[in-house]
Parts: structure tokens; C-alpha cells; sequence
């Protein structure tokens, strides 16, 4: 049996949200990104911190999440869209972390921008694991929608 992973960075809980509904549907285990220092709270703050992070490649250091996937098939990973691409936490797990031979599913979260440049960003930073279409959400998702992708892939 293959074994399921849901990573994910939430910054206001709706892409928790949704890596809580995988887990659920797949029976997949659930791991948190936290970065050591948190972003601002005031979303246009956060904003100007997230934008200089984004263009200058920065990982920040993680308290936990980074810990080996050696026993997981599948790497459902899940990032809020910001600025067309994924947080910064989740840089520093594909750095940090072996994905080589794992299937990688992106998911995302977002206020309009739908994925971006988040699908082609993991890929570039996977090229020695194999990704699946992934799935872009709104915070109004149902769960026939996650449903419906996970059964687009195969899973």
C-alpha cells in the first residue's frame, strides 16, 4: 500500500484547511511547515516581506516540517499562492528534504490568481521526482472538488 504525505505552509489557515481535506480523503498523513520567524500579521506588511523573500530565492529556516519523507510514495504539497508563486517554507522543504523518486502533488490556495507559476516552480525544484497535474483553490472549496482531482490523478 502506498503510503501518503500532505505537506503544507498556511498563513491564514485556508490552505490548512484544504491539506486537512486531502489527509482526510486519502488517508494521508498531515505535516506543517512553520517557519521560525513568523510573517506579519498585517497582510500588506507580510506582503512587502513575502514579495523581497520571493525574488531574492530565500529559504527560511524551519522549526519543523523538514523531517525525512523516506517511507511516503505520495508528497501532496500545498503553499498559498503569493506574488504567482509558492511561500517560502515551502523553498526550504524541497531544498532541505530527499524528494528524489517520490510523486510530488502541488496544491494552492488563493484570492484569484489561481496557480500562477506555483506547478512550474515544484517541477523546476523536482526534477528528480515525478508531479501530478495539481489542484487551485478558493477558500468556498468543496469536498467533491478535492474528490473529483484526487480521482483525476489516480489516487
Amino acid at each position: 500500500m502506498s503510503k501518503i504525505l500532505v505537506v503544507f505552509y498556511s498563513f491564514s489557515n485556508t490552505t490548512r484547511m484544504l491539506a486537512e481535506e486531502i489527509a482526510k480523503q486519502t488517508g494521508g498523513d498531515i505535516r506543517e511547515l512553520v517557519p521560525e520567524k513568523s510573517y506579519a500579521f498585517n497582510y500588506n506588511t507580510a506582503a512587502k516581506e513575502v514579495r523581497n523573500e520571493i525574488e531574492n530565492g530565500y529559504c527560511p529556516k524551519l522549526l519543523s516540517g523538514e523531517e525525512p519523507v523516506k517511507s511516503y510514495d505520495y508528497i501532496f504539497l500545498g503553499t498559498p499562492n503569493w506574488f504567482k508563486s509558492f511561500a517560502p517554507p515551502i523553498l526550504s522543504f524541497l531544498r532541505n528534504v530527499d524528494l528524489q523518486g517520490k510523486t510530488v502533488i502541488p496544491f494552492c490556495t488563493h484570492g484569484g490568481g489561481g496557480f500562477g507559476q506555483i506547478q512550474i516552480n515544484i517541477a523546476k525544484e523536482c526534477q528528480k521526482s515525478t508531479v501530478l497535474p495539481g489542484f487551485e483553490a478558493m477558500s468556498n472549496f468543496s469536498e467533491q472538488q478535492v474528490k473529483n482531482w484526487i480521482e483525476q490523478i489516480g489516487l
